[in-house]
């Protein structure tokens, strides 16, 4: 690979950018025409408008990535996250023109992208498994479930993520209008109604193990992060490693993952989520066939480049890794710094007047943003991740709210004085939280 097309925006077009510059690799950005003054335009060697403000008519534009692509002369194409990074069709259109998609292949895309299927393979792969159906027909089929396992159940919606499309039904008078509403949701998010259920677990922990799998049949784990702080369905803190699991549970959960991807012909990097209950024991939630939002800290933990292993292996190489040497050192916190109001949640776009970013000795600042940029309103609110090391978890936690103090984003509203408050509770200072706990417990 000469040059690569970033087709996404903000913070990780910049962390790709930059690995990429590393490596002496050639970049192009795409961007809509509210981000031509954005960071990661700037840090290019090579930038595109390639639609207005919408994601529709920009970043979810395929025709006019793909024109960006010829346009620039790229041979290949880095997806990020959101937008196309999960979309097969993208993936098989980049492949179709010739140019290397930097993921998974299409059909494995198809295959882990829709959680029945998902469901499907983590069972013929002998993974943990809750309760379920598969896409139920009517409400007697799933009058039936119930019955058989009790309330309360999690409606889902079968494509798509992000909490979209999924409900919980906590007595049978609710489970009618809760799978129509599930339905309903599922099919304006993603033109797909189809729903299945699951037991719901209580109080859940949000596990989730990274691996990498290359195109020689080599899969490697890089342990777990712990993403149970999370405010309906989007996670807002995250860790590696989860502070709380033993080793012997930390390597089933890593050769479970592996044997998923690999029963899935998977190639890049991915990671497969699980759900932990209160007894300790885990259950395969989904994968994810992109990199992750998160990534930072297992990179902090492992002293490695995720980015650069996923080029690397989009080039054809062999991954020259030993899994018993894959071994965390420290501990890594995330903060996700969004431009929103603290208590409403609500965004809170407009002009930086003044930033300055904490530094110090393992402290890390992934962004895109500065002093005079206008945040769009038009996106995802998060304009950052403030990303510490220690030595253990109560070192990082300290850290962690040092640099929040160090801080400074003037001119519009962050979440900062949220994590200030939820790092200094209780409850997370003795890792209590699941995750549900921001709306049962924190907010109340």
């Amino acid at each position: 690979m000469k040059k690569i097309l970033i087709a996404n925006r903000g913070e990780i077009a910049v962390r790709i950018i930059r690995t990429a510059k590393e490596m002496g690799i050639k970049t192009v950005a795409v961007h809509s025409e509210v981000d031509a003054e954005s960071l990661f335009v700037k840090l290019a060697d090579e930038s595109v408008c390639i639609g207005k403000n919408r994601a529709k008519d920009s970043y979810l534009n395929m025709m006019s990535i793909m024109s960006a692509c010829e346009l620039t002369g790229a041979d290949a194409v880095h997806p990020g996250y959101g937008f196309l990074s999960e979309n097969s069709e993208f993936a098989e259109v980049v492949a179709k023109c010739g140019l290397k998609f930097i993921g998974p292949s299409a059909e494995s895309m198809r295959v882990l992208g829709n959680k029945v299927e998902a469901r499907a393979l983590a069972q013929k792969s002998d993974v943990p498994l809750l309760p379920g159906t598969g896409v139920i027909t009517g409400v007697e089929e799933a009058k039936k479930f119930a019955a058989s396992t009790d309330y309360p159940i999690l409606i889902k919606a079968s494509a798509g993520g992000g909490g979209r499309g999924m409900r919980v039904a906590h007595a049978a008078k609710d489970l009618e209008q809760t799978i129509v509403s599930a339905q309903s949701e599922a099919q304006t998010a993603f033109a797909c109604s189809d729903v299945f259920l699951e037991k719901f677990i209580t109080k859940p922990r949000h596990v989730e193990i990274q691996i990498i799998a290359d195109s020689h049949g080599n899969t490697y784990y890089f342990g777990e992060r712990e993403c149970s702080l999370q405010r309906k369905h989007q996670k807002i803190t995250e860790e590696a490693p989860a502070s709380y699991l033993a080793d012997k549970m930390r390597t089933k959960m890593g050769e479970v993952a592996c044997r998923l991807a690999r029963e899935a012909k998977y190639e890049g990097l991915g990671t497969v989520e699980f759900l932990l209950d209160e007894n300790d024991k885990f259950y395969f939630m989904e994968m994810n066939s992109r990199i992750q939002v998160e990534h930072p800290v297992t990179e902090e933990v492992f002293g490695v480049d995720l980015v650069e292993l996923q080029l690397k292996i989009a080039a054809g190489e062999k991954l020259k890794l030993v899994q018993k040497d894959l071994k965390p050192q420290g501990h890594s916190i995330e903060c996700r710094i969004n431009a929103e109001d603290p208590q409403s949640f609500i965004p809170s776009p407009g002009l930086i007047t003044a930033y300055h970013c904490p530094g110090g000795r393992g402290v890390r600042v992934d962004s895109f943003v500065y002093a005079g940029y206008k945040v769009p309103p038009f996106y995802d609110s998060m304009i950052a991740k403030l990303i510490v090391i220690g030595r253990d978890r109560e070192h990082a936690r300290k850290k962690m709210l040092r640099a929040l103090g160090e801080y400074v984003v003037e001119g519009i509203k962050t979440n900062i004085p949220l994590h200030v408050k939820i790092l200094n509770s209780a409850d997370f200072k003795n890792s209590r939280h699941y995750t549900r706990w921001i709306e049962e417990k924190f907010l109340k």
